[in-house]
């Protein structure tokens, strides 16, 4: 599977064409990808914005990232999915297996753009790391959407879901890179698929669908993991879209969500470079808003 991942390269509006001319399909990647039905933790990124000049009648709704549930009520993804917007701008989270699928029935209805948010997603407050851009040392590229007392009993009774469980401090150090090796890891998002080649350039389509592949680990940095996703490996990986979305390790037969997708290589081929959760920076900005172990 590879479907593609947010990169940081690109910008919402570069991203907002992107979706807009793919379609539908069922793969992060179209390789070594299969869907993810029973990850309910995981969830799409809806934002509605201004496309017009007026604010106060955002006209334009759609997913944008992915994510995942850390807590009832808090949602983790990257803080480039969640700077850069119009004013105004306001965010949804979706845990629904075809956000792309919802969105379009939606649509089809003639709803507005914040009926169809309504009726696909539920809304909450984006909170994104203070010191994002950062630096490539540590980027800073993280951001949470949390959900009030309301909101949260919404997400609950749409969907059924547990939150994932987040690493402890220094845990991906403490093990090193042999056990990293030996463990599994997992990829999932809703992102687009690997570049196609079409008489105008190459193309990413798809996305919109919860998908899931394994990576395979390659090194691991301060602030980053670097993840093989090549096919010649029998891996899958992530691309356009993905960004936010989680990146568990196997251990001890526990799925630990060990970091998000954040960049990788332009045509989604080879790598997933990913922002750690046990690291001190990531730490100490979800601890704000969750209970860490």
């Amino acid at each position: 599977m590879r479907r593609t991942a947010l990169f940081a390269t690109l910008t919402a509006a570069a991203l907002a064409a992107a979706v807009a001319a793919a379609t539908p399909a069922s793969a992060i990647n179209t390789y070594n990808a299969l869907p993810a039905p029973e990850r309910t933790e995981v969830g799409a990124l809806i934002v509605q914005w201004d496309r017009d000049g007026n604010p106060a009648t955002p006209d334009v709704v759609d997913w944008y990232c992915s994510g995942t549930m850390i807590d009832t009520d808090v949602f983790l993804t990257a803080s480039h999915c969640t700077t850069d917007w119009a004013p105004g701008a306001r965010f949804y989270v979706s845990l629904a297996q075809d956000v792309e699928g919802a969105l379009a029935a939606a649509k089809a209805k003639g709803l507005t753009p914040a009926q169809v948010a309504a009726e696909v997603a539920v809304e909450g407050t984006e909170h994104t790391h203070p010191d994002f851009p950062g630096n490539s040392a540590d980027s800073h590229d993280i951001a949470v959407v949390t959900f009030d007392a309301t909101q949260a009993a919404e997400l609950d009774g749409r969907w059924d879901f547990t939150p994932a469980t987040l690493p402890t401090a220094g845990q991906l150090d403490a093990l090193g890179a042999r056990a990293l090796d030996a463990a599994r890891w997992d990829v999932m998002g809703y992102g687009t698929e690997e570049a196609q080649r079409e008489p105008g350039g190459h193309v990413h389509p798809g996305g919109g669908v919860r998908m899931k592949a394994e990576v395979g680990f390659n090194a691991l940095n301060k602030t980053w993991v670097r993840l093989a996703m090549n096919e010649s490996r029998d891996y899958g990986g992530a691309c356009y879209g993905d960004s936010g979305g989680p990146n568990f390790v196997t251990l001890d037969g526990q799925r630990i969500l060990a970091a998000t997708t954040i960049t990788g290589d332009a045509p989604c081929y080879a790598t997933n470079v990913v922002y750690r959760l046990d690291a001190p920076s990531a730490r100490d900005f979800l601890d704000d808003f969750v209970d860490l172990p």
